[in-house]
């Protein structure tokens, strides 16, 4: 019973958090190279000022509750192998937000037009790659902690 409520948190988390790297990418990112400058600043520091507060709380929890899958299906091989895997690419979504995401948005978020950098697209399409790859990343360890349910169910 703990090792199902921790699959079904853990995939709901985890579909949450993908939720909102792939809904960026799919409506914004695609075509964030076409905007004008203010439209730019608008866009980012609107959805910097949204989802920073829930993402620093949805993330962390996100997190959390795979690592409690995993510690549960650990005796059940492939679903604790697929578990780890999925926690390992989540928290590899997390290293490529603190570590390249977030600095690049602290940045964006006191700009103006006038105050733009001289390389601002530079900065904006290094956070579009890495905002990308982390999107691929997350629907990975989403696939991969939902397989780990499947399998597991089966292990038992």
């Amino acid at each position: 019973m703990k090792l199902r409520f921790a699959q079904f948190s853990t995939t709901i988390l985890f579909a949450l958090v993908m939720g909102v790297f792939w809904g960026t990418w799919f409506s914004l990112s695609r075509s964030i190279e076409t905007f004008r400058a203010q439209t730019f600043l608008d866009i980012g520091q609107t959805a910097i000022r949204n989802l920073a507060v829930p993402m620093a709380i949805l993330m962390p929890v996100a997190l959390l509750s795979s690592l409690v899958m995993t510690a549960l299906s650990w005796k059940r091989s492939t679903g604790f192998a697929l578990s780890l895997a999925g926690l390992v690419l989540m928290i590899s979504a997390l290293v490529i937000t603190l570590a390249i995401e977030v600095p690049i948005d602290n940045q964006i978020k006191v700009w103006t037009v006038t105050t733009l950098p001289s390389d601002w697209q530079a900065l904006r399409d290094r956070w579009e790659f890495y905002h990308g790859l982390r999107t691929f990343v997350s629907i990975a360890a989403l696939a991969l902690v939902t397989a780990s349910s499947l399998r597991t169910r089966q292990e038992v």
